[in-house]
């Protein structure tokens, strides 16, 4: 099967860093622990740490849809949307170059 790579980006609301800071590295501890996760780095942009880019690889499609079924994904999304601008993360699906 082929590996899922997804990279989500947001922009936390201003006087909200310290708890998605918080947030984001509880859930990249519990994600990193999936047996399906091949990679979740979240990256904040050097020049507006608000700005939060997280680059995520699962090995197939099956560890993608065990992630999103997740209580504690469901609980941080949740949560996420009070601390961000617009509706949640913007995700765009990538592929390798052929």
């Amino acid at each position: 099967m082929e590996q899922r790579t997804l990279y989500a980006e947001f922009t936390v609301k201003e006087g909200h860093e310290a708890r998605v800071a918080e947030m984001m590295n509880e859930l990249a501890a519990r994600v990193r622990q999936e047996p399906g996760n091949v990679m979740f780095l979240p990256y904040v942009r050097e020049e507006n740490p608000r700005e939060y880019f997280v680059f995520e690889i699962y090995a197939d499609e099956q560890a993608f849809q065990d992630h999103i079924s997740a209580d504690y994904g469901a609980v941080f999304n949740n949560e996420l949307t009070e601390h961000i601008e617009g509706e949640g993360s913007e995700l765009t699906w990538l592929r390798p170059i052929e």
